[in-house]
């Protein structure tokens, strides 16, 4: 089918670690999602970090920035026409589901006839449910010094260096790293270093990685610890986590039906 037959727009960007693109808008609404790795976006002052199991809805004339976060990334841009599917003014965190996944893999087909695609389309946008008591927020430091720490622990989470170590390497001591962490993030460094942590778990619990290896990629020294973390932050076991994100998904179908 031709190309102006379709109501959502997809196009697929490779992003090697640190690649995005900066500030800008779009006309139509976007699904900012990576089908593999780790995709930071920023609209003003808030920042989200999207595995493949979540995405924002970016509606028309925001501007925003992205970039893949930690490592190399696959990102799929969606595209929804503003004046026929509107659906939230602000940025919302969505879960996706392997549901949500199969029909964006779908509608990347060029063989679909109209009343097919026509249907996918329209059943992918019932299926975007809002998230965001499951959304792991990051909130990133604007201090040149910590944005240097945050993006070295956004390529490894595991690294275990202390604030003094850190301070030697960016120029600071660990007092004025801590009061930046305080006042830019809204917590501790060990506090956010651990959301981070947590946060940098998704992708790879979502990719069938195995607790106890994603445990030790992200900086925990044991599966229990990880896992005591996880439940702190979230109130939920990961097992748990990813079967909420099922469960909202399967309840916004059965409204659908």
């Amino acid at each position: 089918m031709s190309k102006n037959r379709q109501a959502i727009l997809l196009h697929e960007f490779p992003l090697d670690v640190g690649a995005g693109f900066d500030e800008h808008e779009h006309d139509d609404h976007q699904l900012a999602w990576v089908r593999e790795g780790v995709l930071m976006v920023t609209i003003g002052a808030r920042h989200w970090m999207l595995p493949p199991t979540l995405a924002l809805w970016i509606p028309a004339g925001v501007p925003h920035s992205s970039f893949a976060a930690r490592g190399a990334a696959t990102m799929q841009g969606i595209y929804l026409p503003s004046e026929a599917m509107t659906r939230w003014h602000e940025p919302v965190v969505v879960g996706v589901t392997s549901l949500v996944r199969d029909l964006i893999g779908f509608l990347r087909r060029d063989d679909i006839a109209d009343t097919a695609r026509s249907k996918a389309e329209a059943l992918l946008v019932e299926l975007l449910e809002p998230v965001d008591s499951l959304a792991i927020d990051v909130p990133m430091p604007r201090d040149e010094r910590a944005v240097k720490i945050a993006q070295g622990l956004l390529d490894d989470p595991a690294d275990e260096r202390d604030l003094v170590s850190w301070g030697r390497h960016v120029g600071a001591s660990a007092r004025t790293l801590s009061r930046i962490f305080a006042a830019e993030t809204g917590m501790g460094f060990a506090q956010w270093r651990t959301r981070l942590r947590i946060r940098s778990s998704l992708p790879l619990l979502a990719a069938g990685e195995p607790v106890g290896a994603t445990a030790g990629r992200v900086g925990f020294s044991t599966a229990s610890a990880f896992i005591a973390a996880f439940g702190h932050l979230t109130g939920m076991t990961p097992g748990s986590y990813f079967a909420r994100l099922d469960e909202l998904a399967r309840s916004r179908h059965d409204l659908a039906d």
